[in-house]
């Protein structure tokens, strides 16, 4: 589990265009990194609009952002295309980032603990290392609990 002050770990996967993509193309620029569980659901569509209305300040304040689930390739592609999403979806299959970060774990739904994806959003700055976590995700306003 990353803590402030952790540098980013290395990953590699492709994103939502089939493209090779590793953190190394981060640095350089401040990153936002946010996990959600899944692509088209009410929850995460409102954090990903969020962050597509927010897009332009985000990026005029030096930030990339980055979505990762562990939803396919051809998923984040539809869900990119259908709600015009500007930044770059990385597809987690396997699940080894989001356990890296501290993303997978136990979660109640219905009554039942079952392993899934944690809404968390990780803040790192130009050289990699993490600056800010953000474990209490509001989806509807999640652009400003980074901008403000």
């Amino acid at each position: 589990m990353l803590k402030v002050g952790d540098r980013m770990p290395f990953f590699e996967v492709m994103d939502q265009n089939g493209n090779k993509f590793n953190s190394l193309q981060l640095l350089g620029r401040k990153t936002i990194i946010y996990f959600y569980p899944k692509d088209n659901t009410s929850g995460c569509t409102a954090q990903a609009c969020s962050l597509r209305d927010n897009y332009a300040r985000l990026v005029a304040e030096g930030y990339n952002v980055i979505g990762i689930s562990k939803d396919s390739v051809n998923s984040h592609k539809n869900f990119a295309s259908k709600y015009d999403l500007p930044f770059t979806l990385l597809s987690d299959t396997s699940t080894e980032i989001l356990q890296a970060f501290g993303a997978w774990g136990e979660k109640k739904m219905y009554g039942k603990t079952t392993m899934g994806t944690l809404r968390k959003t990780f803040i790192f700055d130009e050289e990699g290392i993490l600056v800010k976590i953000i474990e209490k995700v509001d989806t509807k306003n999640h652009a400003s609990q980074i901008l403000d």
